[in-house]
């Protein structure tokens, strides 16, 4: 090879590599002068136009000429108003894909639903009706009469207490089961029983979490209410823990908050929910349904329990919307129950407003 020919390069395509860098070195001095003589830097690039002086400090959409910054008497765009958030808030959507198609798939779910709460809470609101007629009827005031919870039947006989005491826990628990047996079996939801009210193991400590802060957030304004109540005489004096003193008493008080934190919250809630949404209920008509059956039968403490109940229902509803998991219920409803039970039959002989 003679000293005049080229030198053959060792990968196709590197004199135009090389030529490349050069432009770009000779195109990058050339910029560095105008820069400093004060000339514009922009320029055409193989690339697209662009500016290296303010491309990288510009937000997206200033203009050009801006030097990268807002102007200084920019106002940022009107947020979403007090009214908006609260809107959006309180707006629930339909699970459209709940919804029965056919009407005549329909048609037998709300007979289903009365049936089922005939056997269960719908009976107990037309008991707690009558008490309440009853109460309004007597004679003395609601303030000074008294209802009383959780009764002892056969204090003489603690082993035969214990057993009415059991079949108070079992029974109730009866529509829980023909619940998830329709549930199963008729009109069955995807997934049903138990995936359509988010019941999984995996969600159970999240969900024991949030049953005891809902436990809390109703609880304390729940006792101020009770005890508004009975100052303006609006509610009768609840005994909720009448049980004679053994060895069982307090595990059956548990037993029992247990048994009305699953009746109540699996066939108000998770149930009838699940019902009313496949026969194409709005969301609100089904919160505001649910929350005064359970407000009435709670009548029978007095216009506090109506009140205060219904109130606990629309809560409870509004968060079912939103998280379609009745497991936070349970717990909530069966920690406010302990408490109540629990706590006034430890402390209602010392202070005497219980």
């Amino acid at each position: 090879m003679s000293a005049d020919e080229p030198v053959q390069d060792a990968a196709p395509g590197l004199d135009d590599l090389r030529q490349w860098r050069a432009e770009v070195a000779e195109t990058s001095a050339s910029q560095a002068q105008d820069v400093a003589s004060g000339k514009s830097v922009a320029y055409a690039h193989r690339l697209g136009e662009w500016d290296p002086a303010t491309i990288a400090d510009r937000p997206e959409g200033a203009p050009p000429d801006s030097g990268g910054l807002p102007p200084d008497d920019a106002t940022p765009p009107p947020g979403a108003s007090l009214g908006e958030h609260i809107r959006d808030f309180f707006r629930l959507e339909r699970d459209g894909a709940m919804v029965l198609a056919r009407a005549e798939d329909r048609r037998g779910l709300l007979p289903e639903t009365i049936f089922v709460l005939g056997v269960s809470l719908g009976a107990s609101a037309i008991w707690s009706i009558l008490s309440m007629v009853n109460s309004l009827t007597l004679g003395p005031p609601l303030a000074n009469q008294t209802t009383s919870m959780n009764n002892s039947v056969t204090p003489d006989r603690p082993w035969l207490d214990l057993l009415y005491q059991l079949y108070n826990i079992i029974i109730p628990l009866v529509p829980v089961a023909i619940a998830f047996y329709l549930l199963s079996r008729v009109r069955r939801p995807d997934g049903a029983p138990f995936r359509v009210m988010g019941i999984k193991w995996a969600n159970a400590p999240r969900d024991a979490a949030l049953g005891v802060a809902l436990a809390a957030a109703i609880g304390i304004p729940g006792l101020g209410l009770y005890v508004a109540a009975r100052a303006l005489g609006l509610e009768l004096n609840v005994s909720p823990a009448n049980l004679a003193a053994f060895w069982w008493t307090i595990p059956v008080y548990v037993l029992l908050a247990a048994m009305n934190g699953i009746l109540e919250e699996t066939v108000m809630i998770g149930y009838l929910f699940t019902r009313w949404t496949q026969i194409a209920w709005a969301p609100w008509r089904i919160i505001v349904t649910s929350a005064l059956i359970r407000g009435c039968y709670h009548l029978y403490q007095g216009w506090g329990g109506l009140v205060g109940n219904a109130i606990m229902g629309v809560a409870f509803g509004w968060l079912y919307m939103r998280t379609k998991r009745v497991l936070p219920l349970i717990i909530a409803h069966t920690i406010l129950d302990i408490v109540s039970f629990v706590g006034y039959a430890l402390l209602h002989n010392i202070w005497s407003w219980l």
